[in-house]
C-alpha cells in the first residue's frame, strides 16, 4: 500500500513527464516545403527551350549522352573512379550497421552446457566428512532481452535505416556528379582539341607568309618593319599552340582521374568542330519545380537524414520511461550425466528486470535537447538543399538561354572576322593599306575563332549542368530490392549496389 502523499508525487511526476514529453512537437515536412516557397515554374521555359521531355531524371543517362566515346569514357568512370567506390562501399557499410540496429529488436538465443565437479572438506561439509559432487547443464537460454514498451529501440530502428537510405540516396548523387563531370571534361577536351587544331592551322598559314615574306625582304621588295611584324604574327601563332598543348594534357589527365586511370587513346575525342556535339546533345524541358523534390538524390538524402533526426528524438522520449528487460533459461539438470536428460530433471529460469531512471544528473534531458537541436539543424539543412537545387536548375537554365545568343552572335562575328582579314590582304597587296591594317585583322580573326569554340564549350556546359541539377538518370529498371521489417515496411530499400 502506498500513502496518498506518495501516490500523488507518483501522479504528479508521471503528468510532468508526459507534459515534458508531448511538447516536444516534430517538424511536419509539408510546414517545410511550403516554407522554401518553390517557384511556380523556372525561368526561360518557353517551348521551344527543351525537346527531350521533362522526365530526364527517369531517363537513363545513354539516353542523353549518346556519343559511344563518351559513353564508354562513362562506363570507365562508373566502374574505377575511387570516389564513387567509396560512396558505394559507405552504402555497404550503413546497410551492415542497420541489420546489426535491427536486431536489437529479437531475443538473442544461446545453447549451454556446463559440466563441473568439485571437493568440499569435512570442515566444511554440514555431514562432517568430505564429499566430492558433480553437476551437469543443458539448456537453452535468453539473455538480457530487452522488451520495447516505449518504442525506444524501434525509433533506432529507424535512425539506421534513414541513415542507410540517406546514404544510398548520397550514392546516387556521387554517381550523378559523376556523370556530369567526366561529360563536362570530355566536352572540354573537345573544345581544346578544336581550338588547337584551328591554332595549328593558323601556324601552317602563318608560317607560309612568313616564308614569302622573307623572300621578298631578301629581294628588296618589303622593308624590314613589315617583316618584323610578320614574324609578330608567327611567334603568336606559336604561343597560342603551345599553350593550348599544355591545357589539353592538363584537361586529359583530369579526366584520367576521373576515369580512375589513364585515357586509352581510343577513347579520345575526334577532330571536329562542337556544333556537332551541341546538335547531338539535346535540349532538356526541367518540368514543375515541385517535381525536383523527388528527382534530386541530394534532396532526397537531406530528407532521410531529416527523418533519422526526428526518430532520434522519439528514441531521447523513449529514455524517460521504465526499461523491462528479461533473461530466461530453460534445461535439464543433474548431478549424473546418464540422468541429464531424464524428465524429472528439468530446470529453468525466469528473471525479468525493470529499471526507472530517478537521477542521471541531466543525461535524458541533455540527449532530448541534444536531438532537438539537431532535428532544428537537419530542417534547416534540408531546407537549403532544396533552395540549392532550384538556383543550380535556374542557373543552368539560365546560362542556356544566353549562351545560346552569344554563340549566334560569335558565329555572325566569325564570318564578318574573316571577310575582313581577305579584303585587308587584298589592300595591302595591292598597296592600299599598310600591313598593320592586316596584322589586326589577323588577330580578330584568331580571336574569334578561339571565343567561338569557347562559346560552343560553355553551352555544352550548361546543358551538362542542367541534366545534373535535374537530378539525372535512373537506376536500371530491374534493380532489386530488399524487404525492409519494422516501422518502415512499407518502404523498399533499394539493395541495387551498382551504379546507374
Amino acid at each position: 500500500m502506498q500513502s496518498p502523499d506518495h501516490s500523488f508525487l507518483l501522479r504528479s511526476a508521471v503528468a510532468l513527464l508526459c507534459a515534458v514529453i508531448a511538447g516536444c512537437a516534430l517538424p511536419d515536412r509539408r510546414a517545410i516545403d511550403a516554407a522554401v516557397q518553390m517557384p511556380a515554374s523556372y525561368p526561360y521555359t518557353d517551348s521551344s527551350n527543351g525537346s527531350f521531355g521533362a522526365a530526364v531524371a527517369d531517363a537513363h543517362w545513354r539516353a542523353y549522352f549518346s556519343d559511344p566515346r563518351l559513353q564508354q569514357l562513362i562506363e570507365i568512370a562508373l566502374a574505377h573512379n575511387r570516389d564513387l567506390r567509396t560512396a558505394v562501399l559507405r552504402v555497404q557499410q550503413a546497410r551492415a550497421s542497420y541489420g546489426v540496429q535491427r536486431s536489437a529488436q529479437w531475443p538473442t538465443l544461446g545453447a549451454s552446457g556446463e559440466a563441473s565437479r568439485a571437493r568440499t572438506p569435512g570442515d566444511l561439509s554440514p555431514l562432517g566428512s568430505a564429499t566430492t559432487a558433480s553437476q551437469y547443464q543443458l539448456g537453452v537460454g535468453i539473455s538480457s532481452w530487452e522488451i520495447d514498451f516505449w518504442g525506444r529501440i524501434a525509433s533506432l530502428n529507424e535512425v539506421a535505416l534513414q541513415s542507410f537510405l540517406a546514404t544510398d540516396a548520397a550514392r546516387r548523387a556521387a554517381t550523378v556528379a559523376l556523370i556530369a563531370q567526366v561529360a563536362d571534361a570530355y566536352f572540354g577536351l573537345r573544345e581544346l582539341q578544336e581550338r588547337l587544331d584551328l591554332a595549328h592551322a593558323n601556324e601552317r598559314n602563318q608560317r607560309e607568309s612568313l616564308r614569302i615574306f622573307t623572300r621578298r625582304f631578301e629581294v628588296g621588295a618589303i622593308s624590314r618593319l613589315e617583316l618584323t611584324q610578320m614574324q609578330t604574327l608567327m611567334a603568336q601563332a606559336q604561343s597560342l599552340v603551345l599553350q593550348l598543348q599544355q591545357q589539353r594534357d592538363a584537361q586529359r589527365l583530369a579526366l584520367g582521374i576521373l576515369l580512375g586511370g589513364s585515357v586509352d587513346p581510343a577513347n579520345l575525342p575526334p577532330a571536329g568542330s562542337l556544333a556537332d556535339d551541341v546538335a547531338l546533345l539535346p535540349l532538356v524541358q526541367p518540368g514543375l519545380p515541385s517535381d525536383l523534390l523527388q528527382r534530386r538524390p541530394d534532396i532526397v538524402a537531406a530528407e532521410h537524414q531529416l527523418r533519422a533526426a526526428q526518430a532520434n528524438i522519439e528514441a531521447a522520449r523513449a529514455a524517460f520511461f521504465p526499461r523491462i528487460s528479461l533473461t530466461a533459461f530453460g534445461g535439464t539438470a543433474s548431478n549424473e550425466l546418464d540422468g541429464l536428460f531424464h524428465g524429472a530433471n528439468r530446470a529453468w529460469s525466469f528473471v525479468p528486470n525493470l529499471s526507472l531512471p530517478i537521477f542521471d544528473g541531466g543525461r535524458n534531458r541533455a540527449n532530448l535537447d541534444l536531438a532537438e537541436v539537431r532535428t532544428e539543424m537537419a530542417v534547416v539543412d534540408y531546407e537549403q538543399t532544396i533552395q540549392n537545387a532550384f538556383r543550380d536548375v535556374a542557373d543552368a537554365l539560365s546560362a542556356q538561354h544566353w549562351l545560346v545568343q552569344q554563340a549566334d552572335v560569335r558565329q555572325r562575328d566569325l564570318q564578318v572576322q574573316q571577310e575582313r582579314a581577305r579584303l585587308s590582304r587584298l589592300s595591302y597587296d595591292s598597296g592600299a593599306s599598310s600591313f598593320l591594317e592586316v596584322l589586326d585583322a589577323e588577330r580578330d580573326l584568331i580571336a574569334a575563332e578561339q571565343q567561338l569554340a569557347q562559346t560552343r564549350r560553355a553551352l555544352l556546359a550548361s546543358r551538362v549542368a542542367l541534366y545534373a541539377a535535374l537530378g539525372g538518370g535512373a537506376p536500371p529498371p530491374d534493380g532489386g530490392q530488399v524487404a525492409v521489417q519494422g516501422p518502415a515496411a512499407s518502404r523498399p530499400v533499394s539493395s541495387d549496389m551498382h551504379v546507374f
